[in-house]
């Protein structure tokens, strides 16, 4: 009788604890996103032009990006990559920061020890810095040639509104590098369906927008615009998709 008594209360008790726990990770999560957003504004501050962004190396051996710096090498054999931190911490650490609390699941993203974010690069920190070529035929030179930069913080005319960071997931897992429901700033449908957001926290997605404040977010839109891939799927159990029809939340307008 008392067993039976203490299952039938440890059942009741079960899932106001579990809400708990969520609620609890929740807060975690958006404590982390807000971590980002200000180390993101201190970057701009200390640099005094643009937020961080994405490019490689002339010769292709190091990838420079928001969270991490992966240097590349071959010895005859497989890829070798060694990662270090990257633009968002100035190069100084690598940290917990960057792992979403209710995120279960592997990086994708070569060795990277943390990962559940993703970042604004369809629109706040999209750039092209490409390789200066030069000679017949054309070798590269050493120098980046930035052919278009990321925003500055003055073009973003909606901060409070504006995507920063996310909880970054799709249907094989995490992702990046956040991506609008429509064409980037680029003109490329690349990686729509691949740069949704996780809706984790009992199907609400936490976001770190570009004034620095973090919110839950509970609209969920699932149409990826990516004629390749139709249709936005679930990562498990986990529901995926964009956070708002069109680029008004990613948009600088």
């Amino acid at each position: 009788m008392v067993l039976a008594i203490i299952a039938i209360l440890a059942a009741l008790l079960a899932p106001p604890l579990q809400r708990a726990r969520d609620q609890t990770l929740s807060v975690q999560c958006l404590s982390n996103l807000r971590q980002m957003a200000i180390a993101a504004h201190r970057y701009v501050a200390a640099y005094g032009c643009f937020p961080p962004y994405l490019f490689s190396s002339p010769d292709g051996l190091v990838s420079y990006g928001w969270d991490l710096e992966v240097r590349s090498r071959w010895d005859g054999g497989p890829r070798r990559a060694t990662v270090m931190p990257g633009l968002l911490w100035d190069g100084k650490t690598i940290d917990q920061v960057h792992q979403c609390p209710s995120y279960d699941g592997a990086d994708n993203w070569v060795a990277y020890p943390y990962t559940g974010y993703n970042y604004n690069s369809s629109y706040i920190g999209f750039c092209d810095y490409r390789a200066e070529l030069a000679g017949s035929p054309p070798k590269p030179t050493g120098r980046i040639v930035a052919v278009e930069n990321p925003a500055r913080p003055e073009q973003v005319r909606q901060p409070a509104g504006t995507a920063l960071f996310g909880d970054g997931e799709y249907v094989a897992g995490a992702n990046k590098f956040m991506r609008a429901p429509f064409k980037g700033r680029d003109g490329s449908f690349s990686g729509r369906s691949a740069g949704t957001q996780g809706y984790r926290h009992r199907k609400r997605t936490n976001v770190a927008f570009a004034d620095g404040h973090a919110a839950s977010w509970a609209r969920r839109f699932s149409e990826t615009y990516d004629f390749d891939k139709p249709n936005v799927r679930p990562h498990g159990n986990v529901p995926t998709g964009f956070l708002s029809p069109d680029n008004s939340l990613y948009d600088l307008d």
